[in-house]
Parts: C-alpha cells; structure tokens; sequence
C-alpha cells in the first residue's frame, strides 16, 4: 500500500536528518562512493556553505555514473588536474562518472560566493569551468596534498589543507559590496529554506524586507537565475529527497505537501530538473533500496 502523505513535520524531518539534496537515488550512491561533508571556517562561512569530500574504490571494469540535480551556486574543487573554479551549471542534470579509485575535494560557495571569491562583475557564465587561478601558486601543491588526505579517510584534514587558499583568496577580493549582498543572499536563502511550499516571489520579498523588483535584481546580479526559478528549484530537491527516502510516498500527497495545487505542474517540472517523472524516479530509488536490502 502506497503511503499516504500530508506534508507538515516530515518535509522537516527529512531536512534534520541529514538532506542529500541534489543527489539523484541517493542510496544507490551510497554503495558506489563515499561522502563526507565538513563544516567551513567561521571566517568563510559568508562565502562557503560546506566543503565535500568524495571517494570511491570500484572494482575493475566497473563504472558508475552519479547524476546531481544542481544548486544555483558555483563551486570549487581540487581533482587530479588540479583546483577548477565550477560556475552553476548550465544543464539541469548534472552527471559525473566514476571508475578505478580516487577522489575529489570540493568546496560549495554560497549563493553569489562564486561572484564574490573570484572578484567578478557578474555571476559567472553558467557552465563555466576552469582553472581556480584565484587560489594562487601554491595551489598545485595543495591539491595534491589534499587529494591524498582524502584517499587516506582523512576529509577534515584535506579541508584544512584547502582552507587557507580560500581564505586568502577571500582576503584579496572581498569588497563592502559583495558582502552586502552575500549577507541578503543568505537571508532569502534561509527563508526559501524554511518557507511554506508554495511561498511566492512577492512572500519572500515581504520576508526579507525587500521588494519583488530589487529582489530579482540582486538574483539576477550574484546568482544569475531568478526567485521564482529557485523557489522551484527547492520544491524540486525537496520532493526527490523526500521520494529517495521513502519511493512509497503517494505522489498526489508529495505534491501538494511541496506545494503544487496539481500534479501535472509537479510533475513537469520535476522532470525538466530530474530528467524522469517522479513515478520513474520512486521505482529506481526503490531498485536501489531493494540492492542494499
């Protein structure tokens, strides 16, 4: 029997019990690779959400593709060819993948951080990747270093190799102006965050004392998407996180709980993000459960 859902106190639990939002089947994942995610140094935390570590160990011959349904944000992230400076992606499923064994050390920035640490005009062109140049000469060498702490299990010790390289990046371009506008970006962020779903542009603007115009200009300015397309985008990570959880949620009740007065809206716009309908995704995810059982 397909569970009935109401939304209400399990839309937060899910979010207390450590979110995976943004990874696509989850606990498929869990079995292919291994994350880790730490905490940023206060002194970063205007520009850092959180740093992650990555591993995997695959057997010969075998491959094992991770699709991610990204965040309107850019990241850094030390790989075998050293720091790359990821601006948000451009396509609205993100796939990576893995073979052999390694590991990656990633830093995701805050909204408009991506702007910010580089010491750009403009948000950054979405897809955008290259050299973290920002990070300076030493960088090379930290990479490196940081990528064998993380083979090792060591992920606290490969973010304090990375951290210092962020900080005096963070040192060279920070600017009165871009920490105002992190500072209002973390705000509305926080309040799409816990904000009941279906929240509107105009709701938010009056959360944050703001108003829907100035609003969209700062997204527009240091994010590069609008409100309303991360409004959506929230709904989206919310309802896969919670499908991931559990696939036997009833779809009618996910829906409206994530705040769609139909289904049919729901489930166009998950698959334009997710890249399936969410009946598909439940049956994959629970394909997944099924394999670890």
């Amino acid at each position: 029997m397909r569970q009935v859902f109401d939304g209400g106190p399990a839309v937060t639990q899910a979010l207390e019990t450590g979110p995976t939002l943004g990874i696509v089947n989850p606990t498929g994942a869990r079995d292919r690779f291994a994350l880790a995610r730490v905490e940023p140094a206060p002194d970063l935390a205007d520009l850092v959400d959180w740093h992650w570590v990555i591993t995997w160990d695959l057997p010969p011959g075998v491959t094992f593709t991770q699709a991610v349904v990204p965040h309107p944000v850019g990241q850094v992230v030390a790989e075998d060819v050293g720091f790359l400076a990821y601006a948000m992606p451009a396509v609205a499923v993100d796939r990576r993948t893995l073979s052999g064994s390694g590991g990656v050390v990633g830093t995701k920035l805050r909204p408009g951080g991506y702007r910010a640490l580089l010491g750009l005009t403009h948000p950054g062109e979405r897809g955008a990747v290259g050299p973290a140049t920002i990070l300076g000469p030493t960088a090379s060498l930290a990479c490196e270093q940081a990528l064998a702490q993380a083979s090792a299990g060591q992920p606290d010790a490969a973010v304090r190799t990375v951290t210092p390289l962020l900080r005096a990046a963070a040192e060279r371009t920070r600017t009165a102006r871009s920490a105002a506008a992190l500072t209002a970006l973390r705000e509305a962020f926080a309040v799409i965050a816990d904000a009941v779903p279906g929240t509107s542009v105009t709701a938010l603007a009056d959360r944050v004392g703001s108003t829907p115009r100035s609003l969209q200009r700062l997204f527009a300015d240091w994010v590069g998407v609008s409100p309303k397309w991360v409004l959506q985008r929230h709904r989206v990570h919310l309802a896969a996180e919670l499908l991931g959880r559990d696939p036997e949620l009833d779809l009618a009740g996910l829906a409206a709980a994530v705040g769609y007065y139909d289904q049919a809206h729901f489930t166009g716009d998950f698959v334009r993000a997710v890249g399936v309908p969410p009946g598909e995704y439940a049956r994959t995810c629970r394909g997944g459960a099924r394999q670890r059982a």
